[in-house]
């Protein structure tokens, strides 16, 4: 009993929904279930936002890494249940593995804290893609920054990175490209623009024949009579295609002409889209692992409730029928609700024996794999791979590696300017799809060797002088890797749902439409995301509207109003119910203090927000979890500004990831 005192009690105890992860798709659906008018709570067994698409410290990101590699279930211990409930252990299984870690320098774990690693990298966003649409159409862009990509490169036919010229200018500055290709390719993209702009108008003039858009795409574009080279550069670095599309015996996923096309459409018209994105690709600073705070936080806008540090130890079972009830918390509380999503690192092996032959099964509780890994690498180095090029994406097609080489490697950098790590160092992600640890191994340590002058063998080792002596360009040093094997899952099934595990894809645009189609599962006729009029949502937020739904939101509201009224100097006093380590200690004053004086109230919330945010932080150090109750601004002169008691709907994640000081 005394170790459920340091886990906070959950009011109210039923949900419409609950949602076990924090996960980009968990966040997505938990913010569109909030939208739709449904209780939702959310809980993470975790500190931090995220799951298995966060953005981790280095160190955080290797003990993450190291425990979800092991080979052994985790099973928590449980009781059989009770009244009319039986308990089936919800059991946490590896999705991850061939966890390989080379270290040739101090100075990555020495600055540890400097780095955000993307659990699913390497993952950009097309400007013109949904997951912008819907970042866009939601206002979660608020809580977020984003930095565009540099420049693409593709591996050509000798070994070398070339620029990939996916724009008029880009083709007109090649100059890797003969005059011929530079015709074929404009005119390549002219038949695009011509057949998409007649589509989209009705018309049959310009339009490419049924038979060639049912047709596979490579095919079309020999047709055309597109060099090896364009083909390359059109397939795998525009389209990015996985597979080999010149073998069909190997090949997979075969991309017909009418899908290539559409990816064609979808990346010129991200070029451009934004005045201040260079390319057509940009990426969230401080990680990927910014995309499902945002979406939390929307939710919590909206009254959704998240629990970090919060295990579920197991489901609750109707002993009559079978069917799903609720779950059980470590604290040994019971929460209630007719749907559940669970993590894809959660699954049930328990046999349900009491029940009849049409009832739940294990088998059918079981998350569904995918025969395919993502084998995935991340390395640490000292310089860019191109001169002046910060942040870049680079393809290496099927071949260009190795002879035997069937399924392409992508490969993205990002520097200190999207600080994911310290000055002076990069990040690079390197991922391809494989059927096993040899082959995965084998295709990035290819990628690896190539683009770096460590060898990655299982031992630091220096390149011979005579090798060196034959690149023109001295390849960036290695500083420290990580190469590991992520599971591909998937599956959804009666009222417990399973979401997806990140896919081998750069882009999020599956992951959307799986989550898109999962609501309307659970909540037929609803609306995914209604549109409103976001200003005005975020105006009446300062009034009785909106509930508190989290510290951070109630903060946010305020501050704009503040701002607005030109408040120079202000104190915040924060009353709340604290768990010291396991001594639950009373409601007190005056907990959390803060006073700033500042010149001009423009940037009055951020600062504010900042000084909260050190306060919370000093405060998490001393406390498992807070439940705050009531929340006092007043002014230089003692008067009191803002007041609001919150009594036990108090939010009770302090977590910082949330991010005062980003608002």
């Amino acid at each position: 009993m005394e170790e459920m005192t340091a886990y906070p009690h959950i009011e109210p105890s039923n949900f419409d929904l609950i949602i076990v992860g924090t996960g980009l798709p968990e966040s997505i659906l938990a913010a569109a279930s909030s939208a739709a008018g449904k209780a939702v709570l959310q809980l993470d067994p975790n500190s931090s936002y995220g799951t298995h698409y966060a953005s981790l410290l280095l160190q955080d990101f290797i003990i993450f890494l190291q425990s979800q590699s092991s080979s052994t279930l985790q099973v928590p211990q449980t009781d059989d249940g009770s009244g009319n409930y039986v308990c089936v252990p919800l059991i946490t299984r590896p999705l991850y593995s061939s966890l390989e870690i080379n270290s040739y320098s101090s100075e990555p774990l020495d600055n540890s804290r400097k780095f955000c690693l993307d659990l699913t990298g390497p993952r950009v966003l097309l400007c013109s893609d949904p997951m912008i649409d819907l970042i866009l159409k939601t206002g979660i862009n608020q809580y977020m920054e984003f930095k565009s990509v540099d420049a693409s490169f593709t591996s050509n036919v000798e070994g070398h990175l070339v620029t990939v010229p996916d724009s008029r200018s880009a083709i007109f500055k090649d100059r890797s490209l003969s005059f011929t290709e530079k015709n074929q390719l404009m005119r390549f993209f002219k038949l695009v623009q011509g057949h998409f702009l007649s589509e989209s108008k009705g018309d049959q003039c310009d339009r490419i024949s049924e038979e060639d858009l049912e047709s596979p795409f490579v095919e079309f574009l020999t047709k055309l009579g597109l060099s090896q080279k364009l083909k390359w550069i059109i397939l795998y670095a525009i389209v990015m295609a996985n597979y080999d599309q010149d073998n069909m015996e190997v090949c997979k996923d075969v991309i017909k002409t009418k899908d290539g096309i559409n990816h064609l459409t979808l990346y010129h018209s991200s070029v451009g889209r934004f005045p201040n994105a260079n390319g057509a690709m940009i990426y969230p600073l401080y990680g990927q692992g910014e995309l499902p705070q945002a979406f939390c936080r929307r939710a919590a806008v909206k009254g959704c409730i998240h629990v970090l540090r919060m295990p579920v130890i197991a489901l609750l079972m109707d002993k009559d029928s079978g069917t799903y009830k609720g779950v059980k918390l470590v604290s040994g509380q019971e929460l209630f609700s007719p749907q559940l999503i669970l993590a894809p690192s959660f699954t049930i092996t328990s046999p349900l024996a009491p029940f009849s032959s049409h009832k739940l099964s294990s088998h059918d509780l079981d998350l569904q794999d995918v025969k395919e890994k993502v084998a995935r690498a991340i390395c640490i180095t000292t310089n860019s791979l191109k001169p002046d090029v910060a942040n870049c994406v680079v393809f290496f097609p099927p071949r260009s590696l190795c002879p035997d080489q069937t399924m392409s490697v992508r490969v993205f950098q990002l520097s200190s300017n999207v600080a994911v790590c310290p000055s002076g160092m990069f990040v690079t992600y390197l991922s391809a799809v494989c059927n096993s640890a040899v082959e995965g191994k084998k295709l990035l340590h290819s990628a690896i060797n190539s683009l770096f002058s460590v060898s990655i063998s299982g031992k630091s080792e220096k390149r011979d002088i005579d090798d060196q002596s034959e690149n023109t360009e001295v390849k960036p040093s290695l500083l420290w890797s990580t190469l590991y094997l992520q599971e591909l899952t998937t599956g959804a099934f009666e009222s417990i749902n399973y979401m997806t595990m990140p896919d081998e894809h750069l882009h999020y645009n599956g992951l959307l439409d799986t989550t898109a189609k999962l609501f309307q599962k659970l909540y037929p006729g609803e609306e995914f995301f209604p549109t409103t009029n976001l200003s005005d949502e975020f105006a009446d937020d300062a009034g009785s509207e909106l509930e508190i739904s989290a510290l951070g939101t109630v903060l946010e509201l305020k501050f704009a109003v503040l701002s607005a009224w030109g408040v120079e100097s202000i104190s915040v006093f924060i009353t709340s119910d604290v768990y010291l380590g396991m001594r639950p200690l009373p409601k007190f004053s005056s907990l959390v203090y803060a006073s700033l004086v500042h010149d001009s109230s423009i940037f009055f919330g951020t600062a504010l927000s900042t000084a909260l945010t050190e306060s919370l932080i000093s405060l998490s150090k001393q406390a498992n979890m807070a439940a705050i109750y009531s929340l006092y601004i007043i002014s230089k002169s003692r008067g009191l500004i803002f007041y609001k008691d919150y009594g036990s709907a108090g939010r009770m994640d302090t977590n910082d990831s949330l991010r005062l000081a980003s608002l």
